[in-house]
């Protein structure tokens, strides 16, 4: 059959996509470019098992030996019998007792090149560690290692970790959109029938029974959801006030209900949910009143779309968002993985693992997600940016939750110190410097550095040089000023008062 993607042609497509979350290129080389050496089995072997591991550990992925980093096929020159231990590695270079969720390790030929491939599933059951006990995972397009100890899963999490990977029984491709599956096929490559496309993104396989769709493909594309998920569905709450009440104090406005697969969802609940993103008329730059929303929009659509990409679709519940006076809530269905934390997100250092690693994978390369787990931390940045209060996150056994405030960053006395200087049209940085000046303390570079969450001397010296020239910041003590005052009271010369911040006249 003209459909059946085999296995070189999969792997091939997978080299002209390129590196990604999901798949790795390794070298079989080593040396300067003019005098380049086979690597030591001992080392690829190492490869192979951190490589794997931390796939396995977050949501699966494609390991390819033998591929430069920019895609060049460049094969693997090791005898046979070297090339054998390294297929091996996913057995001999993982601790005792594990086995890998395996789908493939074997030897190709592509272009007249050696290759390995390598292809494991997201774990469900265990964490995969190497043989010293590291853990590994994917961040940022690279393999990490993790402070996570080994753990057994609750029933209940192993169900939702492979409910999206499942082959589905009576499924066929009449059963999906097409057009959405052919949108997505061209974008792998442009021609890619969709049966080709569905095997190369692991949505489905050919079996002796025929073609078998993954559950994945179904929440994605099925052209009736209701059929296949029916809590696919995404729930909107309006409540005046800034709490739900019952009985007679009931107090919601509006209540909506919008359902699809995930990829109409997508559109549909973002177009249900910006009517609720309350605005505000401001006078703006320009002498007229504008519209500003209280809300910044992408940090509520980033929400809405991790809540779609990583929800426990074997619940029974929908996404739901409330909409309060104050707030916004994002409610997820299912718990926080048990190896991530609020705290690990908190941290805002792009961990993740997803759920539902098929959907992730699919929605990344769709353009809908961006870099995997960066979502928690543009959040929080865009908040911060429209100075507004940090989201609060929040987990319990059955759902997670992004809560976003209206309320502004600054306090009431902040925000009057801050109107004395509406005329410069400070921006955040500045503001935060401005601010350490209330009540008339002196300025340390170490307090500005703090305030403006940075290292980097050239953002520091543009801010202070920019309030220099707005003559709002005065220098009271020079460097060398600053020199002495540092050895006479002993303390280092970064926390040093240099500054302090001048208001302007009336």
């Amino acid at each position: 059959m003209t459909d059946i993607l085999f296995l070189s042609e999969r792997v091939r497509n997978s080299i002209l996509i390129g590196e990604s979350d999901f798949r790795e290129f390794k070298s079989a080389f080593e040396g300067r470019p003019d005098s380049k050496k086979p690597r030591l089995v001992k080392k690829i072997c190492e490869d192979i098992a951190e490589g794997l591991v931390a796939f396995a550990n977050t949501d699966g992925g494609e390991l390819i030996i033998g591929v430069e980093d920019d895609g060049t096929i460049t094969g693997v020159p090791h005898r046979q019998d070297e090339i054998d231990t390294m297929l091996a590695a996913v057995k001999s270079h993982i601790i005792h007792g594990q086995l890998l969720p395996l789908d493939y390790a074997v030897k190709l030929v592509i272009d007249d090149k050696t290759v390995l491939f390598f292809q494991v599933e997201k774990g469900a059951n265990e964490i995969y560690q190497l043989p010293d006990g590291r853990v590994m995972v994917r961040q940022d397009k690279r393999t990490v290692p993790a402070n996570v100890k080994h753990l057994q899963f609750q029933r209940q999490e192993i169900l939702s970790r492979e409910y999206d990977r499942q082959y589905v029984d009576g499924a066929s491709v009449n059963d999906l959109d097409t057009s959405r599956v052919q949108e997505l096929a061209d974008s792998f490559l442009k021609g890619m029938t969709i049966e080709k496309c569905l095997q190369q993104a692991g949505l489905a396989e050919y079996s002796v029974n025929g073609f078998k769709l993954r559950r994945a493909a179904l929440l994605l594309f099925a052209k009736d959801i209701q059929k296949w998920c029916p809590n696919s569905k995404v729930r909107f709450i309006k409540v005046s006030g800034i709490e739900l009440g019952s009985g007679d104090k009931y107090n919601v406005v509006s209540d909506e209900l919008v359902y699809g697969n995930i990829s109409e969802l997508m559109y549909k609940s973002w177009e249900s949910l910006r009517p609720f993103l309350a605005y505000k008329t401001v006078f703006g730059a320009n002498a007229q009143f504008e519209q500003q929303y209280i809300y910044p929009e992408n940090a509520c659509r980033e929400a809405l779309v991790n809540a779609i990409a990583h929800r426990d679709y074997i619940s029974h519940n929908g996404i739901e968002v409330h909409v309060y006076d104050n707030r916004i809530e994002v409610r997820s269905p299912g718990a926080l993985l048990s190896t991530l934390t609020v705290d690990d997100l908190l941290a805002l250092e792009n961990r993740h693992e997803s759920r539902n690693s098929k959907i992730t994978y699919i929605l990344k390369i769709s353009r809908f997600m961006r870099e995997i787990g960066e979502g928690v931390k543009r959040m929080f940045d865009l908040m911060e940016e429209n100075e507004l209060q940090k989201p609060k996150l929040y987990s319990n056994t059955s759902w997670f939750t992004v809560t976003f405030f209206n309320k502004s960053v600054y306090t009431d006395k902040q925000q009057e110190f801050l109107r004395l200087f509406d005329k410069f049209k400070l921006t955040v940085n500045q503001k935060k410097i401005v601010l350490l000046g209330i009540d008339g303390k002196e300025l340390a570079p170490d307090d500005i550095y703090t305030a403006i969450r940075t290292k980097d001397s050239n953002i520091y010296n543009n801010e202070i040089t920019t309030l220099r020239m707005m003559k709002i910041l005065e220098e009271i003590r020079t460097n060398p000023q600053a020199s002495r005052v540092s050895k006479i009271k002993n303390i280092e010369k970064p926390k040093v008062s240099r500054y302090k911040i001048i208001l302007p006249l009336a």
